[in-house]
């Protein structure tokens, strides 16, 4: 499956991950895979995941949500979950409405969590 396809008739959840994926390709090198569920970034492992959260939910969903792997929990009161799945990492979940929500902030979010994926 490609992007074009994970994201058929979903312009703007096309939009945010086009956004998010030009900030993760400015990191430096890593690999993409899709799914019917997500799309993951990875370099060693994977550290960054897209997805459609309307694919799950009959309610009003954002059209996107980002996931990072991070070594540690953050304060930030934007995430709107997050998970210690086990010992030392988190999972992190933002809620992506408008690529103008993907700013320095979650710049440096995406940078700690490429970095620890290697």
């Amino acid at each position: 499956m490609t992007p074009d396809e994970f994201f058929d008739g979903q312009a703007l959840s096309q939009q945010l991950f086009e956004t998010v994926r030009q900030e993760v390709d400015a990191l430096g090198e890593t690999s993409l895979r899709v799914t019917r569920s997500q799309i993951a970034f990875r370099r060693h492992r994977g550290f960054a995941w897209v997805w459609m959260p309307g694919m799950y939910l009959k309610r009003e969903t954002p059209p996107l949500v980002l996931t990072l792997s991070l070594p540690r929990r953050d304060g930030s009161l934007r995430w709107k979950e997050i998970v210690e799945p086990y010992p030392g990492r988190f999972t992190h979940h933002l809620e992506l409405r408008d690529p103008a929500e993907i700013d320095d902030e979650v710049r440096s979010w995406l940078k700690e969590a490429w970095e620890t994926g290697a």
